[in-house]
């Protein structure tokens, strides 16, 4: 079918409505998914069309790239578990790939970042904007099955289910154009759409051919019945056909079109003409639709925040859209401050997450975070990572309140395994990481590097931590860097030769565990002994082992 032309008042052909940025977006395979559109119209089958919109999507431009982060922060997972679209008590399929996309490419422009938040902070704090956005959501997921429900084509009419695709555009419109009255974020935009939408003459064309399916006549009948309830016999009483709607033509009117068709020579059933209706109508209306498709996604990944949002309250935890300055001029000098704070990670797993306060005197700074193992140290740095990079994206961040710096981009290293592949030992893969850090690192960035130079000696890593710390300053990063070289950072918090330098501390308890907040200043010890005590690696449980694999061999001979 060929791709007809844009409604006259229909919105330019190279530009989409978005719901993710303030400008339309332009589009330039827009011709390609028109053609799509059509023949998902006509045939049932479509090609996977709304993926295709999502793949192609184009998004705000960012500085940040996915490879130096993704990865450690497990990003696909925290998509995967926590953006999850419900429907009901039902998780509802949606298009992870694209809110994964949208999450690790944090928008430069802070007027797209303020965009999503207005639209997030409405969907939040009005129960009617939420329920009407979902029943919306819920339309368009109809109206995507009926476009690419091939297998119900097959069962159904052709026509029938063409018409029901018209009906589900209505309802689509019906319900932007009603809703969100009185928003002021984006989400009046959907309520201006969908009310101009209704107002084209291609609309009003497609109410009038779904009233003619819908109420062609009114038929009069009187029925009688028995005694026993059963129906005797029935009479028609009246046949009064609609004058009202265009498509309804006298019996006159529609004989005289039928010798008119014949002697031109043609001849068309009433199918064919139903059909022929459909298509011109539903061209009067495709580029409205088009403009449509990509919403779905997009509001998928406002339904995945508000799901994590609600993830988030059921463990019993806050998450905030925060105070975000953009990066000017001694931005550096503000505070940063994350109360609250949790790793989205452990709930996305069903795992209970307790939460930190995190706040320094200023944003420039680079922080080194000692204490015990399993102590809290790299789910720290996650979550401020994640916190970081949700908060750039527009999105709730995993803190009760969180005052920020934006940042253009960030760099995340966590301690790596020894691979049967790698050509170098602990020192070189340690090495070869430094390197990859500073390859990756640009101005102003925020980077997070757990266990710097863990893998060589103490004397030796600790003249490259120096090294690394004291270079990472030219280029006023925001840094996270956890290390076990305890007596070296104690010397470093007395001499404070380095500038920019903060120190924390995983807190301990009175019987000295880890209670996973965190205090100023330089643990004094790693509690190696507490760890060997809990995992059974002290003289008498390790004796004790000894005892016994001397003793089997004796056994398993007297057995024989």
């Amino acid at each position: 079918m060929k791709p007809s032309s844009p409604a006259p008042d229909a919105a330019p052909a190279h530009e989409i409505l978005s719901l993710l940025h303030p400008d339309p977006v332009p589009r330039p395979d827009l011709d390609e998914l028109r053609q799509a559109l059509s023949f998902a119209f006509a045939s049932g089958v479509s090609g996977g069309l709304f993926n295709q919109a999502l793949d192609r999507a184009p998004l705000a431009p960012s500085t940040w790239d996915p490879q130096s982060f993704a990865p450690d922060l497990f990003l696909e997972e925290l998509v995967s578990r926590g953006f999850r679209v419900k429907s009901g008590e039902r998780d509802v399929v949606v298009n992870r790939a694209f809110i994964y996309r949208v999450l690790a490419h944090p928008p430069s422009d802070p007027r797209v970042t303020d965009h999503r938040r207005g639209v997030l902070h409405e969907l939040s704090t009005s129960p009617v904007f939420r329920r009407q956005f979902e029943d919306l959501y819920t339309t368009a997921c109809r109206l995507r099955s009926a476009l690419e429900g091939a297998a119900a084509a097959k069962k159904f009419d052709a026509t029938r289910r063409q018409l029901d695709v018209l009906l589900l555009v209505k309802q689509a419109f019906e319900r932007m154009s009603e809703s969100f009255d009185g928003a002021t974020s984006g989400l009046s935009r959907l309520r201006e759409f969908g009310e101009r939408v209704r107002e084209t003459e291609g609309y009003r064309s497609m109410i009038d051919l779904l009233d003619y399916d819908d109420h062609l006549a009114t038929l009069g009948v009187t029925i009688r019945v028995g005694a026993d309830g059963r129906v005797r016999g029935f009479e028609v009483k009246n046949l009064k056909e609609r004058k009202d709607n265009p498509f309804v033509l006298s019996p006159a009117r529609r004989w005289l079109a039928r010798i008119e068709m014949f002697f031109r020579g043609y001849r068309f059933s009433d199918g064919e003409v139903m059909a022929r209706l459909l298509d011109a109508v539903f061209e009067g209306i495709e580029a409205h639709v088009l403009a449509f498709i990509p919403l779905l996604g997009e509001m998928e990944v406002y339904l995945g925040a508000l799901g994590f949002r609600d993830l988030a309250e059921a463990a019993g935890l806050e998450v905030c859209l925060p105070d975000l300055r953009t990066a000017e001029e001694g931005a550096d000098e503000q505070p940063r401050a994350l109360r609250g704070l949790f790793n989205p990670l452990l709930v996305a797993s069903g795992i209970r997450a307790v939460p930190c306060d995190l706040v320094t005197d200023r944003t420039g700074v680079t922080l080194l975070i000692t204490g015990p193992n399993s102590g809290g140290k790299t789910r720290l740095l996650q979550s401020v990572a994640l916190a970081q990079l949700l908060a750039q994206g527009g999105m709730f961040v995993p803190a009760r309140e969180a005052d920020l710096t934006r940042v253009p981009g960030l760099v995340v290293s966590l301690i790596q395994e020894t691979r049967v592949d790698q050509s170098e030992g602990r020192l070189g893969m340690e090495l070869v990481r430094i390197r990859a850090l500073f390859e990756m690192l640009g101005p102003g960035a925020m980077v997070m590097l757990d266990e710097l130079c863990s893998g060589t000696n103490p004397s030796e890593g600790e003249e490259i931590f120096e090294l690394v710390i004291t270079l990472l300053a030219k280029l006023r990063p925001q840094a996270f860097i956890t290390t076990h070289f305890l007596t070296f950072a104690g010397r470093l918090a007395r001499e404070k030769t380095i500038p920019g330098l903060r120190f924390v501390q995983v807190e301990l308890d009175a019987s000295q565990r880890p209670t996973y907040q965190f205090a100023p200043g330089v643990a004094t010890t790693s509690l190696a002994s507490h760890a060997a005590a809990r995992l059974g690696v002290s003289r008498d449980e390790l004796e004790g082992l000894i005892d016994r694999n001397k003793r089997a061999p004796v056994a398993r001979a007297r057995e024989s």
